[in-house]
Parts: C-alpha cells; structure tokens; sequence
C-alpha cells in the first residue's frame, strides 16, 4: 500500500479487517474521529497496537495534507485509560514540519475524557537494504509445531485471532502446559486475514504477543503504561516473524521488547514498552 492514512479506502477499492477498522475520518482542523471494534480487543479491551496505529495514520493524515504521502517513522505513546468499543475523537497537532520528519501530536479521547496521548514523527521510509542489522534468527515461517492461537481457549479473550493469523512457537512457551520458569521470551508469526501486511499492521505486530510473563506464572489483565515503536522499513508480503524479550521483571513492573522482521529477513519494526504485571 502507498497510502496509509485511508485515502486508498476513499476511493472503493476493497479492503481487508485491518485497514477497514484503523480507518480514520477527517472532520477537518486535524481532528478525524475511528470506531474501535470488538475483533480488535484483549479481554474486552481494545488492543494497545491497533491503537497505536491508529495515532499513527491520523498523524500521517495531517502530516500528508496537500503533500506526498508520509510513512510513520517513530511512534511513541502514554496509555492513561483504557478506551472502551466505540466511537473515539483523535486530535493532531503539528509540533514540526521539516524536510526530512514532521513530528504530530495526537490525543485520542472518548467521553471527554484523554485515553492515550502520543507523539507521531513522519518521513519517509528507506526502500534500500539495511547496511548493518543484528536480527533474532527466526524461521520466516511458522513451524509444523507453531501453535495456532485461534485454536486456544485465549482466543475468546484475545479477539484479535479473528482477523489476524497468528501462531506461537512453543519451544520456550512452558506456559502452555502449566509449567513456569521458562526466560520470558516469546517467538511468533503474525499476518493479518484477507490482506498484506503494511507499516501499520508492523506497529500492530510490535504489541501482538501475550505477556512474556505469562512464562513466570503471571497471567491476566496486564495493561501497557508506556509504548514506544520504531518503522524501519516496509514489510514484504508475507509472515511477520516476532521476537519479544523482557530485560527485568521488578516488583509489578515489566519491560517487553518486540523485533519485527519481514518475509525477507528485513527489520521492520521494533518496540518497546513498560507494563504492568498480573501477581503470579
């Protein structure tokens, strides 16, 4: 896609669930409003990527306007409240406008009240082979093995394998069959249904996993309080492979670090964030 901010969906062209629920609408003035769905949702709450990437195309919509479209580069957000399913207001403001990266504010809001707070740098992309990169080796295919997540009992809480396809590897995911003391590290594949992935399906993918500390026995509501992603380049068709490492679980607090890597073995994303975990 060479359009992210919803102008492809303006004029007909058939899309798929992901582009179709991260559309934005302009109400002029840098304001658009979005609906957040239920097939977008982490135990009925939507999902902290979706979100993510849907600052990131009202950001790229306003920093597009009346010129040649924009990539989001660098995302980085505060979750104050969740937001619940249903109509959001998202608010752009232009904090820089330069030749190489436009840096956007946005604010999502939902009954008056400010749900997620973030700033958007837009450039361009690079399109060339990376000079230097240190990547996790990681098939680009899901394995005979990998768990299908859809197929889980999760899948009632984790709406999200209704659209997209997603499966676990196992090596590594004690949790799976009750034990605990595996590092908390998680290897997955993610694409999305009925669609190719782009940038903002990658900003998705950096957030698609279940808690890493789900391997040290520490499982349910686990909300993100800060999340940072980082566009690298554009995603080939095909699997988005994912690794998702935690440095430290101090007291209730945990950190998760996401590589993204394309079809290609290209870098496509990474994140970071600071959450909150579940006691074990």
């Amino acid at each position: 896609m060479s359009s992210l901010a919803g102008q492809g969906d303006a004029r007909g062209a058939a899309v798929g669930p992901f582009a179709a629920a991260s559309r934005v609408r302009s109400l002029g003035d840098g304001t658009f409003t979005a609906e957040l769905g239920s097939a977008w949702t982490v135990g009925g709450k939507p999902h902290g990527g979706f979100l993510l990437s849907l600052l990131a195309r009202a950001a790229v919509a306003t920093a597009s306007s009346g010129t040649p479209m924009a990539d989001p580069l660098a995302v980085s957000a505060q979750f104050l409240r969740p937001p619940e399913v249903g109509p959001v207001l998202l608010r752009t403001d232009v904090r820089k406008s330069g030749r190489q990266a436009t840096v956007v504010s946005v604010y999502l809001e939902q009954r008056g009240h400010s749900c997620v707070e973030g700033v958007v740098t837009t450039g361009r992309l690079p399109r060339e082979r990376a000079a230097w990169s240190d990547l996790p080796n990681q098939p680009a295919e899901p394995p005979g093995n990998a768990v299908d997540l859809a197929a889980l009992p999760m899948a009632s809480v984790f709406r999200l394998t209704s659209s997209c396809d997603v499966r676990l590897d196992p090596n590594g995911a004690g949790f799976l069959h009750g034990h605990t003391g595996d590092p908390p590290r998680l290897r997955l594949w993610v694409r999305p249904r009925g669609e190719q992935v782009d940038p903002l399906f990658a900003l998705l993918a950096g957030d698609i996993s279940m808690p890493v500390t789900f391997n040290l026995g520490r499982f349910g509501w686990t909300p993100t309080v800060q999340l940072t992603a980082l566009l690298r380049s554009r995603p080939a068709p095909g699997w988005l492979r994912v690794q998702v490492d935690s440095r430290a679980v101090h007291g209730p607090w945990f950190d998760a670090d996401a590589t993204v890597v394309d079809s290609t073995g290209r870098l496509v994303c990474q994140s970071r964030q600071l959450a909150l975990s579940a006691k074990p």
